[in-house]
């Protein structure tokens, strides 16, 4: 009697969780995006319900490693514990800022990013996204320089605002759009020689990220950021560095710029600032670029929401977690091992893998064809290990854990993926 009662009990919690699942997924296709809401039914995704450390639990209970991260958002993890205190402790007292009043918590996470980032970047800008950030940076160029030619890079990604939009390097996403900004042009991202003859005396920025993301974890050549800093400097134009991916500790040092030693004169910020807690976005500039900004109108560029106290407490927290818990150093000595153990899948499968690179724990891995990446997703899913392919590349799967996944979570993951991998194979050869 008490074995039937258990078994009924455990049919209606799925009963329940299937009938979640449908209504999610239907008021998604009715109401958000039902091509988006196909795309994800024929991944495997379920509904997030939870998320505690390294994992991610869907409507059924079931647990998913997540070495996709929200795209870099989730380097202390979900609900990192310290992040989680400090928001409920700030919104004890004030959650949203009046804008009429000093605001300490914005303050001090100011002064302390000043702290962190490369040398000559004192001043901060709060918003709410990366693409606000970019627009900002944007802005702040044509202002700071009176030109307003810009330069970015093939196969960048920018986000998808109007300004962030007009600098994606990819065609596909900004053809609909046009009209966007006059006087966008791009180059190969890593090409010095390109990047040189494309600064001239009427560039205003050249925007770049220090490791394409979205565009694939394309890793440039070691002293392209420091090229792109001496060719910015000969025609007075700025260095624009987006960050949004490779921030904090990301790739094996604070920042990807800090790979070449360079310091942009523009710093974008955003995803993992936040601590996987609140949404907030920023945009770091040097004194010489701020005094062009708002010497004459100290309101020329604001934000409702930017800089409030509830996201800049999440935002203070999470580089002091970074700092004690010695994440920057163990996310290259974990990014080392997850390479090793991919590689080791990959040289298994030559025909299928082309190549496992990146640094710190933004990993790619690019296949031979753009079906794979797709097929080893899904694959992933059913094992319990949560990645997805990058926006501008479908062949390039990204793997982007929290900075505190352990050795033994990195086992999984590489296990997961090689037996993926292994059972995509089987599929495609019936196919043939």
């Amino acid at each position: 009697m008490v074995l039937e009662v258990a078994e009924l009990s455990r049919y209606t919690r799925l009963m329940d969780a299937d009938a979640l699942f449908a209504d999610v997924v239907d008021k998604y296709t009715n109401h958000i995006n039902p091509y988006l809401a196909k795309l994800m039914q024929f991944a495997g995704f379920g509904v997030e319900m939870r998320g505690e450390g390294c994992y991610v639990y869907d409507q059924d209970g079931k647990a998913y490693l997540d070495c996709l991260g929200g795209y870099g958002c989730f380097s202390l993890g979900h609900r990192h514990p310290k992040v989680v205190e400090a928001v409920k402790h700030q919104l004890d007292h004030m959650g949203l800022s009046g804008k009429a009043f000093f605001n300490k918590q914005g303050a001090d996470l100011a002064a302390k990013i000043a702290e962190i980032t490369p040398e000559g970047l004192e001043y901060v800008f709060f918003c709410n996204s990366g693409a606000e950030a970019v627009e900002g940076a944007l802005k702040f160029a044509k202002k700071a320089t009176g030109r307003t030619k810009l330069v970015s890079t093939d196969n960048s990604f920018h986000g998808k605002t109007l300004g962030a939009l007009s600098v994606m390097g990819r065609e596909k996403y900004r053809k609909p759009f046009e009209p966007l900004l006059p006087g966008v042009s791009f180059v190969p991202f890593g090409d010095s020689d390109a990047a040189r003859k494309a600064i001239t005396d009427e560039t205003a920025a050249f925007i770049v990220e220090p490791i394409q993301g979205e565009g694939g974890i394309i890793v440039p050549p070691v002293g392209y950021l420091y090229d792109l800093r001496q060719a910015c400097d000969k025609h007075g134009a700025l260095l624009i560095a987006d960050e949004v991916q490779t921030l904090l500790g990301r790739t094996g040092k604070w920042f990807g710029c800090n790979h070449d030693g360079v310091s942009p004169d523009l710093m974008t910020l955003a995803k993992a600032l936040g601590g996987g807690i609140m949404p907030i976005g920023a945009l770091v500039g040097t004194k010489t670029v701020w005094e062009k900004i708002y010497a004459d109108s100290p309101l020329s560029h604001t934000s409702t929401f930017g800089g409030n106290p509830l996201a800049c407490a999440a935002g203070l927290a999470t580089i002091q977690v970074i700092e004690e818990e010695g994440l920057v150093e163990r996310s290259r000595k974990m990014g080392l091992l997850m390479q090793a153990g991919l590689k080791q899948a990959a040289d298994k499968h030559s025909d299928l893998i082309k190549e496992v690179r990146g640094r710190g724990l933004l990993i790619g891995v690019e296949f031979q064809m753009d079906e794979v990446g797709e097929l080893v997703v899904a694959q992933m899913l059913k094992r319990g290990v949560c990645v997805a392919y990058t926006l501008n590349n479908p062949r390039i799967l990204r793997f982007e854990p929290p900075l505190i996944i352990t050795p033994s979570e990195i086992e999984i993951a590489c296990l997961a993926f090689e037996e993926s991998v292994a059972e995509t194979a089987e599929i495609l050869a019936m196919l043939v």
